[in-house]
C-alpha cells in the first residue's frame, strides 16, 4: 500500500524511552520545552516523540496566537505531506522493551492503540495546518475508529515502524490510515511485514466557536493513493446511509423472527433454568466492570482525555472479560469499531462495563468472542449518565494454549432481554456489511 511507501527522511521520528541518562539528556542541544513540563499533560514515549519533532506545531495548539483569525483560503495537500514515521529500536533499546512488553513477550496492545491514537492525531493536525502558521489552529477529535486488524503477532524483540497519513478528506472530516510493520527477518517482502493496520476518522471544530470547521483539501498523486481514497469515500457514504436509516429507525424484514430465535434460549434461563443448555451463558453474566476519576495527567493537548488512553483502558477490560469467559488466555484479533460520542473531561466520574455481546464457534481452530465495552460519563451530584464511548473487540485464545487443553470449547452467549438481541444483531449486521 502507498502509505508503507518510503517516507521523507524529515518525516521519520524514532522513538526512545521515557527514561533518558542524563547525559543522553544534556546531549540535546534543544532549546524546545521538553512535553514533560507542560504541567500534567499525557505523555509517553511516542507523544514525546512526536513533540520533540513537531514541537512548533504543538506549542501553537498550547499556546494559540491571540485574535487569530481562521483559516480562510484552503490549501491543497497531497497524503505524502502528512505522511510520518515512527521507529521503536526494540533490538537496541532495553528500557523501551521493558515499556512496551506484555507476559508473553509481544507488545503490549493497550500501549500500540495510544500511540496510534497520538499518531493519528499529530497526522490530522499536520495536514489541517495551514504553512505560514498565522491562523487559529483548529481543534481535531477522534470521531471513530473504523476498523483495527492484527494480522500477525508483533514480537517485542524487534524493531516496530508505523507509518501513516490522510487517505480522504470530507468537509470537516479527515481519514487516516496506519500500518504496523515488522519484519522477522532480513529481506522479508513489505507485504508480509505489515502485522497491523488501522483507520482513525477525525473532525475539526473551530477551537473559538466549536461549529464544525472545513479543513485542507486532499489531492492523490500515485494509482495506490486515488484507490485508498475512493476506498474511504465509499466507506464514508456507508457511514452515512446507516446513520439515516438508524435515524428513521427502519429494520429489516424478519428481524423479528431474528429477534425472537436469539430471545428463545434466554428465555428458557429465566424461566426454566434446570432445563436450560449447559454450553450456552447469559449475556449478562458474562459482565464486567470498573470505574476511574479522570486525571488532568490523562488529558491531550485540548485539555480533554486522551482518546488513546480511553481505549487503552477499554482494551484492558475487554481482555480481562475475555480472559474470564474463555477460561484460558485470550489472543486480539481485532478493534471492530469505536465511537467517541461526546468528550470526556478531567474530573469525568468515568465507569467502563464490558460484556460479552455473542461468540462464534464455527470454526474450532479459532473461536471467536465478540466483546462490548460500552463507557459511561456519570454524575452523581446530576443523577446523571451519558455514553461517552463505545468500543466492539474480538479476540480468539491463544493457540499455544489452547492446544494445551483437550476438549476445550467456548460456550454460546445468549440473551436474555429484547434490549440486549438488538444489540447482538446490530453489531452482527455490522460485521457483515463492513
Amino acid at each position: 500500500m502507498d502509505v508503507n511507501s518510503s517516507p521523507k527522511s524529515n518525516n521519520t521520528i524514532s522513538v526512545f524511552s521515557t527514561f533518558v541518562p542524563p547525559s543522553s539528556a544534556d546531549a540535546k542541544s534543544s532549546s524546545r520545552k521538553p512535553i514533560n513540563l507542560w504541567p500534567g499533560m499525557y505523555h509517553s514515549p511516542v507523544t514525546e516523540a512526536l513533540w520533540e519533532a513537531r514541537s512548533k506545531i504543538f506549542e501553537r495548539l498550547l499556546d494559540p496566537p491571540k485574535d487569530a483569525p481562521p483559516q480562510s483560503d484552503l490549501l491543497t495537500k497531497t497524503p505524502s505531506d502528512s505522511r510520518t514515521t515512527i521507529l521503536y529500536n526494540f533490538s537496541n533499546d532495553y528500557i523501551l522493551r521493558e515499556q512496551y512488553k506484555d507476559p508473553w513477550n509481544e507488545v503490549r496492545i493497550g500501549k500500540l492503540l495510544e500511540d496510534l491514537d497520538a499518531l493519528a492525531g499529530t497526522i490530522s493536525v499536520k495536514h489541517c495546518s495551514d504553512d505560514e502558521f498565522t491562523t487559529r489552529p483548529l481543534l481535531l477529535v477522534t470521531a471513530s475508529v473504523d476498523k483495527i486488524v492484527l494480522k500477525k503477532p508483533i514480537s517485542v524483540d524487534l524493531d516496530l515502524k508505523i507509518i501513516g497519513s490522510v487517505i480522504w478528506v470530507g468537509r470537516s472530516s479527515i481519514e487516516i490510515q496506519l500500518e504496523v510493520t515488522q519484519s522477522s527477518k532480513e529481506g522479508s517482502n513489505a507485504s508480509d511485514a505489515v502485522a497491523l493496520t488501522a483507520n482513525f476518522i477525525f473532525v475539526a471544530r473551530d477551537s473559538k466557536t466549536g461549529k464544525a470547521a472545513p479543513v485542507n483539501h486532499l489531492s492523490p498523486q500515485t494509482e495506490q493513493e486515488t484507490l485508498l481514497y475512493e476506498e474511504a469515500e465509499a466507506r464514508n457514504n456507508l457511514r452515512k446511509r446507516k446513520r439515516q436509516e438508524a435515524a428513521r429507525n427502519e429494520f429489516e424484514n424478519g428481524e423479528a423472527n431474528r429477534l425472537q430465535t436469539l430471545l428463545a434460549e434466554g428465555r428458557i434461563f429465566c424461566d426454566m433454568p434446570a432445563l436450560a443448555d449447559r454450553n450456552s451463558i447469559l449475556m449478562r453474566d458474562t459482565r464486567l466492570e470498573n470505574a476511574l476519576i479522570c486525571q488532568p495527567q490523562q488529558r491531550n493537548i485540548h485539555g480533554r482525555i486522551f482518546g488513546g488512553f480511553l481505549m487503552h483502558r477499554a482494551f484492558e477490560l475487554a481482555f480481562s472479560t475475555a480472559y474470564a469467559f474463555a477460561g484460558l488466555v485470550p489472543y486480539f484479533l481485532e478493534v471492530d469499531h469505536v465511537d467517541f460520542l461526546r468528550p470526556v473531561d478531567v474530573g469525568d466520574f468515568l465507569r467502563l462495563k464490558s460484556c460479552v455481546l455473542y461468540t462464534e464457534v464455527e470454526n474450532p481452530d479459532q473461536p471467536l468472542i465478540n466483546i462490548e465495552v460500552v463507557a459511561h460519563v456519570t454524575r452523581p451530584e446530576l443523577r446523571s449518565s451519558e455514553v461517552s464511548n463505545t468500543f466492539y473487540f474480538t479476540f480468539t485464545v491463544r493457540p499455544e494454549v489452547k492446544a494445551s487443553n483437550n476438549g476445550f470449547r467456548i460456550r454460546n452467549v445468549v440473551p436474555a432481554t429484547e434490549e440486549e438481541a438488538r444489540r447482538v444483531l446490530e453489531r452482527m449486521d455490522a460485521e457483515t456489511s463492513s
